[in-house]
């Protein structure tokens, strides 16, 4: 019998948390609100898409009104929490597919970050998997530093917030500090977010590579008959786009 699906260990969802960040679309409201990512799609909570009925992201300030719909009121942080275990789900599951040996919680935690900010793609090519699940948990745990660059006009070149993102991943990993390693900062319990490390980059990519319109949700999309939050909204209203799961990013080739 299958073993049943893995949720993310508390530790690493905090990682995730940490590297993602939680914008306020209006800070004058008591709760969370929607807001434009810097590749101009509508976002709420840490880092979950909004998309209209048929899965196609909501982009631009004409889609507002729509964004808005969508969630009500805003999100308290407990329900944005809740739509981040969601949208992780996915990248669990690749990591209990594609990892043939045990893991400790903080080896799993490590690696759901590293699919959910790269794609299971990446993973699945990567000598990072290729030495775990030869036993190599060492050589395994490098690996993961080898995995900061992006493409800058053109050029792939190593990204500030990446390195710490990666840092913090084989911190992790190691059973070591991985605030200290990624260099997350808290300031009176409040963390200081490295927000060049988020993976908005996923979207710009799957903005280029996507077909102008779908006409159907991606594999796993959450629609409004799901609803994981029971906010009981009008039909049509989608919770999620899980096309946001861009399973292919520019970053260097496994050695």
């Amino acid at each position: 019998m299958p073993a049943a699906l893995r949720d993310m260990p508390d530790e690493g969802l905090e990682l995730v948390k940490s590297f993602e960040g939680i914008p306020d679309g209006d800070p004058s409201t008591v709760n969370i609100d929607p807001y434009l990512d810097p590749v101009g799609i509508w976002t709420i909570g840490w880092g979950h898409a909004i998309a209209d009925s048929a899965g196609r992201w909501l982009r631009g300030p004409a889609a507002r009104d729509q964004a808005l719909a969508a969630y009500p009121g805003g999100i308290t942080r407990a329900q944005a929490e809740t739509l981040l275990r969601a949208d992780l789900l996915d990248a669990c599951r690749d990591v209990q597919r594609l990892v043939t040996v045990p893991l400790t919680d903080a080896q799993f935690g490590a690696l759901v970050s590293f699919a959910f900010n790269l794609g299971a793609g990446s993973l699945m090519k990567s000598t990072l998997l290729k030495q775990l699940n030869a036993g190599d948990a060492a050589g395994a745990a490098e690996q993961f530093l080898v995995w900061d660059k992006g493409r800058v006009d053109g050029v792939l070149k190593p990204l500030p917030g990446l390195t710490r993102r990666r840092r913090a991943e084989r911190a992790l990993f190691l059973g070591e500090d991985w605030r200290a390693a990624g260099g997350v900062r808290t300031v009176r319990g409040a963390v200081v977010l490295p927000l060049a490390s988020r993976s908005i980059a996923r979207r710009a990519e799957a903005e280029e590579q996507a077909p102008p319109a779908r006409k159907r949700p991606a594999r796993g999309a959450v629609l409004a008959t799901q609803d994981p939050l029971q906010l009981r909204l009008p039909a049509g209203k989608p919770r999620r786009a899980a096309a946001k799961r861009a399973k292919k990013r520019s970053e260097p080739a496994p050695a």
